[in-house]
This record gives C-alpha cells, sequence and structure tokens, in this order.
C-alpha cells in the first residue's frame, strides 16, 4: 500500500482515529510521518505514559490571565503542566490535586464513564453487581425526590426494596 501523503514510498505506519464515533484510517511512511509529527519517538515503541500524555492535551485554550494560576500538588510540587508532558502522576496526593482536571480526562479514556466499573464473573459477582444497581437505583431515586417526581419515586422505591429482599435471600441461601 503506497503513502496516502506523498503516493511514492511504501506506507508503512497505519492510523485509525475514531472521533465521535466516526473512524477514519490513514496509512503514510515513515518519511511524512515524520514531517507531519505523527512519527513515534523509538520507532515501534509507544508506551502507556506516552498515551496518557497524549490524552491530555485536548483541553481548550486558557486565556492568559487563568494560566498565570498553575495548580500543583501540596505534596511532591508537580505541576499539571508537567503531568501532561510526563503522563502521569509523581506521587498519590496529585489525585487529589488534580481532580477537577481528571474528569474529563477519565471520561474520554473510559468512553463516556469517569469511573472505573470492572468485570466481574457472574457466578461469583452477582451479589456485587446487585448491589450496585441498587446503589445506582439509590441515586436515581434521590435526583427524582429532588425534581419532585414523587410517584416514580415509589416506584424506584419498591424496587429498589424489592431488589435488597433477592439480595438478603443470596446472603442466607
Amino acid at each position: 500500500m503506497l503513502c496516502q501523503e506523498c503516493n511514492k514510498r511504501k506506507a508503512s505506519l497505519h492510523f485509525a482515529k475514531i472521533i465521535n464515533g466516526e473512524k477514519t484510517e490513514f496509512h503514510i511512511c515513515d518519511q511524512c510521518a515524520k514531517e507531519k509529527g505523527e512519527y513515534f519517538p523509538g520507532g515501534n515503541s509507544f508506551s502507556i505514559h506516552q498515551l496518557l500524555s497524549g490524552l491530555l492535551h485536548f483541553e481548550q485554550p486558557v486565556k492568559a490571565e487563568a494560566q498565570e494560576i498553575k495548580p500543583s500538588c501540596e505534596k511532591c510540587g508537580m505541576t499539571y503542566e508537567q503531568f501532561t508532558k510526563v503522563g502521569r502522576f509523581g506521587c498519590a496526593n496529585c489525585y487529589k490535586s488534580f481532580e477537577s482536571k481528571l474528569g474529563p480526562i477519565l471520561k474520554r479514556v473510559h468512553s463516556g464513564n469517569h469511573t472505573h466499573a470492572g468485570k466481574l464473573p457472574e457466578r461469583i459477582g452477582g451479589g456485587i453487581q446487585l448491589q450496585r444497581q441498587i446503589e445506582s437505583l439509590k441515586t436515581e431515586l434521590k435526583g427524582l425526590i429532588d425534581q419532585e417526581e414523587f410517584e416514580q419515586a415509589a416506584k424506584l422505591r419498591d424496587e429498589i426494596r424489592m431488589l435488597e429482599k433477592q439480595k438478603n435471600e443470596q446472603k442466607e441461601g
């Protein structure tokens, strides 16, 4: 396959970008990739840190006044700018220091979710999945109560009670 940029050399790098569910593929040679800035240092080696630091560069430019205040970690002193370059935190406290900026990044990495749910085997994780479902419904119930949707809230409350009863039966059995 020929390079889609120069149409002269053989394509050695194949990229697929998915933006808003739309997949675009392109194939380019090493030389065109270097010129476009798509070439990764070290040849074929690509670390998770490079991936994460690449994901961090999607934010909109900030006004000059707001750039003066640079958030940093109280314990290790790492700034958010350093974090975006390195792609990893300096200490565990960095998660709390940069919490407000991590939400959009985590949603982007986890396909719209900002918490990692993980996977559980059905035979072992039935009770845990049931508990997660109950917690999710309780959160939804609070929202309905805040919106004064009491009829729907009552239906949801009954469903939560039924699931809690089912959970208690699983523990006994």
